[in-house]
């Protein structure tokens, strides 16, 4: 057999499991869309999630953060004390704040911005528990 006769049957072969390969990566990305994971409860399952009107649901979609993740972000767990969370907090925050031009370490803006945010969401979430319960007499009838 001629040289250029092998060289067309290895380009047809090559773009024969090309296009295989291509086939099975599509029928893969369509499986992929149609699949969603329903979550335990709109805390765990993230922004998206967090639809009803619960004061929880509303804060989450008030700072685009859940629970949870603040929690990890300032490496505190959910029995933890306010002066806990500030102590976090603050050494957090000055771990990623520029430093002078001696030291030059490197600071991150985004890991600021992300342990702020997060301080904001678990300080809301301190104002919920903190905050005296509505006696029925405050609640208003609608009717």
């Amino acid at each position: 057999m001629s040289l250029p006769m092998r060289v067309i049957q290895i380009c047809i072969a090559t773009t024969r499991i090309v296009g295989k390969a291509f086939a099975e990566a599509g029928k893969q990305a369509a499986k992929n869309a149609k699949y969603s994971p329903q979550a335990l409860s709109s805390d765990v399952g993230g922004i998206s999630n967090a639809t009803s009107a619960s004061r929880t649901d509303q804060l989450t979609r008030q700072h685009r953060m859940t629970l949870d993740e603040a929690q990890l972000i300032l490496n505190v767990k959910n029995g933890d004390t306010p002066d806990k969370i500030l102590q976090q907090y603050e050494h957090l925050f000055k771990a990623n704040s520029p430093q002078p031009a001696a030291k030059r370490q490197a600071h991150s803006h985004y890991i600021q911005s992300k342990v702020v945010r997060a301080r904001e969401r678990l300080d809301a979430e301190l104002d919920i528990v903190l905050e005296p319960p509505k006696a029925a007499s405050e609640v208003k009838d609608p009717s």
